[in-house]
């Protein structure tokens, strides 16, 4: 592990490749989102060829989400309760079988989708145990810029994943692909069993009770503020749910909805690299509050309707501002005990999964009765309110000294 650092030490994406273990957690975390995409697509195909549905295809999709709102919450706590590198081998290991046996012949489509949503359902420990390991593989401003290069990771993967599964399963056929996939969590299973140092689970979570992690994270103020910041992401990401009637509405096809879909992630990667690149550490978290306010505000633009060139911007500038995600992540890292870290991780992602999901849901409903413009500029405010409330909430928490991630990992 990186020695203890301060907030005002800098560090560059070289700086967190030169960690053998992080560079091994990057590789797992590649692969897996490309593969999470692969199987979606390919499940998505092959429900299409058999039922010539487009409503069973888009629930066969919808089954790559569900789960989170099942068990995700619940299955984190593995991650708290025993070594986190086994259970990221482990979730990996059942995957590979879950997969596989997706990829028989003749098997039931509800079979296939409930194989799907079983392994969806086992992402959620695996993130759980991820993101609560990165703090003990790096430390200070390397965290940050450890978490930066996931967020790009994860945008440019799940673009090149649906770009590249497309491809794969039109080249190869859904199944075939089916079996690919298998091979790249075969692939994430070795990397992380054998580039990753094992860590004992923390002591008091053998021994302490069953903790209502819901409890315990609104129960604290600055705990509850950070989260909700957290959960901010359907009323930015509204775009991706609406994008292909967004472009119908702007006279656009296939290639206008693509590019609606790409602003979006796009914009956050140039975010992503400005702000952990050239704002100073210490100032990061000043920051936090008003870039939030920010991220939802600029779609209020869309009220306007404007033209496509000019959507793009708007969409690619409001998931730049998202940015602010960075430093939520590592003030939450620095308020949440090693113990439960995993349990609050998955807690945050199934929020944000389960948000998105119900958000885009609505969004979709709304778009069949007025403008995509309207809906998005509406979410967009929306947002903007909930934001401004959450940022005054964070301003009147007690001002408490920054410090690094790894001290609070192992205070």
């Amino acid at each position: 592990m990186l020695p203890l650092t301060t907030t005002r030490e800098r560090a560059g994406f070289k700086d967190v490749f030169r960690v053998g273990e992080f560079r091994a957690l990057w590789l797992a975390y590649l692969v897996s989102v490309i593969g999470d995409q692969l199987a979606l697509v390919a499940v998505t195909v092959l429900v299409y060829q058999r039922t010539r549905s487009p409503l069973l295809a888009a629930l066969a999709y919808s089954a790559g989400f569900l789960p989170w709102a099942l068990g995700g919450v619940q299955l984190s706590r593995l991650a708290d309760k025993y070594p986190r590198r086994a259970v990221m081998v482990a979730c990996d290991g059942v995957r590979v079988v879950l997969v596989a046996l997706m990829a028989i012949p003749g098997l039931p489509l509800l079979v296939m989708v409930l194989l799907l949503a079983c392994v969806t359902l086992l992402d959620s420990p695996f993130r759980a145990a991820r993101s609560a390991m990165l703090p003990d593989v790096l430390s200070g401003d390397h965290y940050v810029m450890g978490t930066a290069t996931m967020q790009i990771t994860n945008r440019i993967g799940r673009t090149a994943g649906f770009g590249v599964g497309g491809a794969i399963v039109a080249v190869v056929g859904a199944r075939e692909a089916l079996i690919i996939d298998a091979g790249t969590f075969i692939v994430s299973a070795l990397v992380v069993r054998f580039g990753v140092r094992s860590r004992p689970a923390h002591p008091k979570e053998r021994t302490r009770e069953r903790i209502n992690i819901v409890r315990k994270v609104f129960g604290d103020p600055k705990l509850r503020t950070i989260m909700l910041l957290g959960w901010m992401v359907p009323f930015y990401a509204v775009p991706e749910g609406v994008a292909a009637p967004y472009a119908h509405m702007l006279h656009g096809g296939a290639t206008a909805t693509g590019l609606v879909l790409a602003a979006g992630p796009a914009g956050g990667i140039v975010g992503t690299l400005i702000f952990s690149r050239l704002v100073e550490p210490e100032r990061r978290l000043r920051w936090m509050a008003p870039l939030a306010v920010c991220t939802p505000a600029v779609l209020c633009l869309c009220f306007a309707a404007p033209p496509l060139a000019a959507s793009l911007i708007i969409f690619a500038a409001s998931t730049a501002f998202s940015s602010y995600q960075l430093a939520a992540n590592s003030a939450f890292v620095l308020a949440v005990p090693p113990s439960w870290r995993g349990h609050a991780y998955g807690l945050a992602n199934s929020g944000i999964n389960v948000g998105q999901s119900a958000w885009f849901a609505a969004a979709g409903a709304a778009a069949s009765a007025m403008s995509p413009a309207v809906v998005v500029g509406a979410s967009g405010l929306i947002g903007t309110v909930v934001a401004a409330a959450l940022a005054v909430a964070w301003r009147r928490l007690p001002a408490q000294p920054e410090a690094s991630p790894e001290a609070a990992g192992h205070g």
